[in-house]
């Protein structure tokens, strides 16, 4: 499994450290860049010359909502390229029909279930560490 450089987007610490403890868990080390909202994720992804190969946010957040995120990100000529994936809580069909129309590359429910929660992201990372990604600086 090829190491892949993550942007978590996550205002709940534990759900941080959760994500942290499932990565940590793999053999491959993976990098994790961590912003507590849409704005400061902005700020991060500008300002950056090594942009992540995958984002995976949450929708509820502070100041800046996952869907606010994702409609500024898929605008972005440089930043439009970098796969976005939904982790939430919320299986509200309207907020997934609109992420999906936004252009994100994944809506993934959290489990309550530290399990179940384990088995998507180890699923998550196998999938993307098989894919091949556009680097655009």
């Amino acid at each position: 499994m090829k190491p892949i450089s993550f942007l978590l987007i996550e205002d709940d610490l534990i759900e941080t450290l959760k994500f942290k403890r499932v990565l940590d868990a793999l053999e491959t080390k993976h990098k994790i860049k961590e912003a507590e909202n849409g704005e400061e994720a902005l700020e991060l992804l500008r300002n950056s010359k090594d942009l992540p190969d995958v984002i995976l946010l949450d929708l509820n957040m502070p100041k800046m909502n996952g869907i606010e995120f994702l409609r500024i990100l898929k605008k972005d000529e440089k930043l439009k390229y970098i796969p976005a994936i939904i982790l939430s809580t919320s299986n509200n069909h309207k907020d997934i029909l609109e992420c999906y129309k936004i252009g994100v590359a994944g809506y993934v429910m959290k489990p309550l279930r530290y399990e179940e929660y384990t088995m998507k992201i180890k699923n998550l990372v196998a999938y993307w560490s098989s894919n091949e990604f556009i680097k655009i600086y």
